[in-house]
């Protein structure tokens, strides 16, 4: 027996496992910034609720930084814990120093003890998002805080032990340097603006909120909105809010998932398939962040996470060689094909044999 064939022979075990134990919880950390005004506290604290509301309909687990002051999310919040799941309670107590200890501690602290507590190799994604202001001086990109700013060295660090694929959304102003710090392989980097130097206040975070669970954002029409769809809505509507009011555009967000650090503007897609090459013919962003989906599908939610792995693995394979199809010979792309199409197939079938 080949190899693949052990292994999802491997994984037929795991098909009486039923769909709610095979789903391992996605992570969600929301950090939401110094707002300065309480203009922007209300706008920010509507888009972390449109986040929540995505959080409880997906079972996963969410924790909030910077809102304990004046604004609380609609789930119920426990006095012992800063997490929330799916059904409104908190699904664990987590250490003491993230519950009303928390009051003393600054944003910034209370973050770096979130992300070291985080599993650092898990089937399950972390989702990092960053609602606010940043500001960058030429050299240091900072998202603005209560108390010390976070700037791209803290996460560099920080995330440096993950194993895990994580997905960092920067919504704020200048934040493009956090794409070009953070970009490596098994991460999707989101970023307000494609610069440090777009320094207005941006609207990309509303929008993107408000896709992120959205069934009309589901471009491909496969049930549920990938993180890629979810970025292209947003960019669309972003740019269609500046259009109705007459104005330049001051942000364009960039998407990366293939850990080169260029990031990729939405209007290289048509659909959700990019459509523009880079000039040194660098690999395509967009594939990774179609395969990462904070709501599930049905079909999706039934995936034991091994499989999923496996599944995006080889999908990963299918759009590299449709991307080489012109440098190959018309057989040997069509037979290398043809055997990456067989194995998903057969990952579908350990799920529904009928």
């Amino acid at each position: 027996m080949n190899t693949k064939a052990t292994f999802l022979a491997g994984v037929l075990a795991l098909g009486a496992i039923s769909a709610s134990v095979c789903v391992a919880a996605q992570s969600v950390i929301v950090v939401v910034g110094a707002p300065g005004v309480p203009e922007y506290l209300e706008q920010f604290a509507t888009w972390t609720s449109l986040w929540e509301q995505a959080c409880t309909r997906a079972g996963a687990s969410l924790r909030t930084v910077g809102l304990n002051d004046g604004w609380q999310p609609q789930a119920q919040r426990s006095p012992e814990s800063t997490e929330w799941v799916g059904d409104g309670q908190p699904r664990e107590t987590i250490p003491k120093s993230f519950g009303l200890e928390a009051a003393t501690r600054s944003d910034r602290q209370r973050l770096k003890e979130l992300l070291a507590v985080e599993p650092h190799a898990t089937d399950a994604p972390l989702w990092l998002v960053l609602i606010g202001h940043g500001t960058f001086d030429g050299r240091t990109a900072r998202f603005n805080l209560r108390g010390p700013d976070l700037t791209t060295d803290d996460l560099v660090e920080w995330l440096q032990p993950m194993q895990r694929t994580v997905a960092l959304i920067d919504t704020s102003s200048s934040s493009a340097p956090f794409l070009q710090a953070l970009s490596a392989p098994g991460r999707v980097i989101i970023t307000a603006t494609k610069s440090g130097f777009e320094q207005n206040y941006t609207r990309f975070g509303r929008y993107l909120a408000e896709a992120i669970a959205e069934p009309r954002a589901d471009l491909d029409k496969d049930g549920q909105t990938s993180l890629l769809e979810a970025f292209l809505t947003a960019s669309y509507h972003t740019q269609a809010f500046y259009q109705a009011e007459g104005r330049l555009a001051t942000e364009h967000a960039l998407l990366d998932d293939n850990g080169d650090g260029l990031g990729t503007p939405a209007d290289w897609f048509r659909g959700i398939r990019p459509v523009q090459k880079a000039a040194d013919n660098a690999s395509l962003d967009g594939y990774r962040a179609h395969q990462l989906h904070l709501l599930y599908s049905d079909t999706e939610a039934g995936m034991p996470p091994v499989l999923r792995a496996e599944r995006d693995r080889l999908e990963l394979e299918v759009m590299k060689l449709r991307d080489a199809k012109a440098e190959l010979p018309e057989s040997q792309y069509f037979t290398q094909l043809e055997a990456l199409l067989r194995e998903i197939a057969q990952i579908y079938e350990q799920i529904d044999p009928n």
